[in-house]
């Protein structure tokens, strides 16, 4: 069932737990999402990163994305995560995407409000929701790469500068930086959870939680206690199923790629499973 970014996100809301958002890098990874998510029963965020892009084309992936989603069992919401050129996200918004996050974050306040600005009204004449960010994550998206150095405090979400943004710009969520990072985390992250506390009273939106892998159920529970009602989650997944590739690939047991596609597939719904799971407890904050 192909649904909205605000709908998915008004499920969450209504039972306080947070929606996983999962990207989709090929048939393996959208088959495991939406495997796990009908398996469980639960509503599920499949999306398409512009950084993904150079390994399928989103004029490839994005119409079997959709497709998908409308023939799931659950609400489904196709994502463009972290778009960084509005050509991308025009894209997205032709080809069908029911939700569309513009990440400007890395521009200057005003130069981030302009872009966001841009986009929600083009998305929104639409029907299409839109996540914009504020504050910036240590790692970038491609999960290499200090991109915050220094204090990583120091580029967390200003809750005063978020209430004024989402504002001025009408977006649907907001992203927020609080000490998650992108990628494999060498240690466990410290997690300020008062920025998401203050961030979600400011301004009344649902908030999202970027880099997600490697988090503790606790740090989970903690930030959708807070206000975070969407996880990204991705990192882990993909390496559960590189795991189980490189198993398939030693046991010799086939000389066959779909044969070693397939594990890699069921490994990364068995760690979507696990992650939906965690996410979907509700909590009251």
């Amino acid at each position: 069932m192909l649904v909205g970014l605000r709908e998915i996100l008004a499920i969450a809301e209504s039972e306080k737990m947070a929606v996983g958002m999962f990207n989709a890098t090929g048939l393996d990874s959208l088959q495991a999402v939406i495997g796990a998510a009908e398996e469980l029963d639960r509503p599920v965020v499949i999306a398409h990163a512009e950084v993904h892009n150079v390994y399928n084309d989103i004029a490839l992936v994005g119409p079997a994305m959709v497709a998908a989603a409308q023939n799931a069992k659950v609400p489904v919401c196709v994502h463009l995560d972290h778009g960084v050129t509005l050509e991308m996200v025009y894209r997205a918004l032709r080809l069908g995407f029911t939700s569309v996050m513009i990440d400007a974050s890395c521009l200057p306040y005003e130069e981030n409000l302009a872009v966001t600005k841009r986009v929600v009204e083009a998305a929104h004449a639409m029907g299409v929701g839109v996540e914009a960010e504020l504050g910036r994550l240590a790692v970038g998206e491609s999960g290499s790469g200090e991109i915050a150095p220094g204090d990583p405090s120091a580029y967390y979400t200003r809750p005063d500068e978020a209430k004024a943004f989402c504002e001025a710009t009408g977006i649907d969520a907001l992203a927020v930086a609080f000490g998650t990072s992108h990628g494999f985390y060498k240690a466990p992250p410290k997690l300020d959870f008062d920025v998401v506390r203050n961030a979600a009273a400011a301004t009344g939106l649902p908030l999202v939680m970027h880099g997600g892998s490697g988090v503790s159920e606790e740090g989970f529970r903690q930030a959708i206690a807070a206000g975070v009602r969407k996880i990204n989650y991705y990192s882990y997944m993909s390496r559960a199923g590189y795991r189980a590739a490189a198993e398939a690939i030693a046991s010799a047991k086939s000389s066959y790629l779909h044969d070693v596609e397939y594990a890699a597939m069921q490994a990364m719904k068995e760690d979507a499973k696990a992650a939906i799971r965690v996410f979907s407890t509700p909590t009251n904050p």
